[in-house]
């Protein structure tokens, strides 16, 4: 049966037309007004009650059928139920009084628990940790939540569980592979040296959840240096790689970019790379103190060196002035070397290009202001540059490192 609600005038009009009449009666009234008798008669000690209160004997003022009020005297009736109407008064304050500091109780510890993040299941989390101390319908009207959800979340524990401790065995082969990587593998790389190394068949999905219930993470950027400064007097360059990075052989494609490292006091190196776009291979590269073109033209004449030659072979870059130089166009001249450019303010021209020293600069400073010196810096990045070529997994050679997919390619085209 559905409970009915009615309003605050309604209520009021109700005691008034029963007392607008001395013949009427409770049950009278309230077969005429959908009340039953028992609820009117309450609200009328009520009433009666707080006009005693308020005015002695008499209950109040009642209108006649001219439309002039008189007062209406007490009878011995309302004076013997006004004791009882209060002492019912007095019970509804003490549990509305009840209820508002168990409320209050539940929020204080609320507030604890939920001071680093609110989500759902941790509200389910609290209502189970405190269901002995407050009645679970409470805990579920104060947290807001659905008692049939908190339920079902209860019976699912034991297979929460279970799927806990599987996930606590690869946790700590995760743990390892994310130390050795530097803290910079996410889940995708981490679950390709699973597979391939440890020879487990496990789901990228697992591995995110692992990594995510063990606050292991893989290393995001925060902050960026811009380092592409255009040339106003320029040549125009034409875009030769139309936002197609890859290439199908080695020494087609060669990608150039510069990044700023902090060192010291105020001071920065600028490594410059070669990146060949047949597998993302560090050709050549080169670190010094200032952006001029000495720096971006020594990665090009090292491609040259470890690929035999750069006859025909396409430099793509983005507009800085250090490649739109005749500095930088001198040597590419004398190997033979095509220059391309993507347009001017479009990222996503030179995406490639600006991926690896992104990438380079993330996992070797990796957030911190600078490095102490110059010396440490610079053996850091050579240490990462080997790295990158020969050992870490790269996501466009199917999570496999630059070295490892040309081995495997010519491998492919001898058999």
């Amino acid at each position: 049966m559905v409970m009915k609600v009615y309003s605050p005038e309604f209520k009021a009009d109700a005691v008034a037309l029963y007392l607008s009449d001395p013949s009427h009666t409770c049950e009278g009234i309230g077969k005429d007004l959908g009340v039953s008798r028992e609820t009117l008669r309450n609200r009328v000690r009520s009433h009666r009650t707080r006009a005693a209160t308020g005015h002695g004997p008499n209950t109040g003022t009642t209108s006649t059928r001219d439309g002039s009020t008189v007062a209406k005297t007490a009878t011995r009736e309302d004076l013997e139920t006004e004791p009882t109407a209060l002492r019912e008064q007095l019970k509804d304050a003490r549990k509305e009084n009840q209820k508002l500091a168990q409320e209050r109780a539940i929020l204080r510890k609320a507030t604890k628990f939920f001071r680093r993040r609110d989500e759902l299941v941790n509200r389910f989390q609290f209502i189970e940790d405190h269901h002995k101390t407050f009645p679970v319908k409470r805990l579920c009207e104060v947290l807001d939540v659905a008692r049939s959800s908190f339920h079902k979340w209860r019976a699912a524990q034991p297979a929460r569980a279970e799927r806990e401790r599987a996930d606590a065995s690869p946790a700590e082969l995760i743990a390892g592979i994310h130390t050795e990587s530097g803290g910079t593998y996410g889940s995708p790389r981490i679950t390709a040296e699973l597979r391939e190394v440890h020879g487990m068949e496990i789901d990228e999905k697992k591995v995110t959840r692992v990594m995510r219930a063990f606050g292991i993470a893989g290393y995001r950027k925060r902050r960026r240096h811009v380092t592409t400064i255009p040339d106003p007097s320029m040549q125009p360059v034409p875009d030769l790689f139309r936002r197609d990075f890859t290439a199908d052989a080695p020494n087609i494609k060669h990608m150039d970019d510069i990044t700023c490292l902090p060192v010291g006091d105020g001071e920065f190196l600028y490594p410059a790379t070669a990146i060949d776009g047949f597998s993302r291979r560090v050709a050549g590269s080169s670190i010094a103190d200032h952006m001029r073109t000495e720096p971006v033209a020594d990665p090009l004449t090292g491609g040259a060196a470890l690929r035999g030659g750069l006859k025909d072979a396409v430099f793509h870059s983005d507009h800085g002035a250090q490649y739109a130089s005749t500095e930088f166009a001198a040597p590419c001249g004398e190997l033979g070397v095509t220059q391309s450019m993507g347009a001017v303010g479009t990222s996503a021209d030179n995406a490639a290009c600006e991926s690896f020293p992104a990438t380079l600069k993330r996992e070797v400073l990796q957030d911190r202001r600078r490095w102490q010196g110059t010396e440490q810096c610079r053996g850091e990045v050579f240490r990462r540059l080997v790295r990158y070529n020969s050992l870490r997994r790269h996501s466009t050679n199917g999570q496999i490192s630059p070295v490892a997919y040309e081995h495997s390619q010519s491998m492919d085209l001898a058999a």
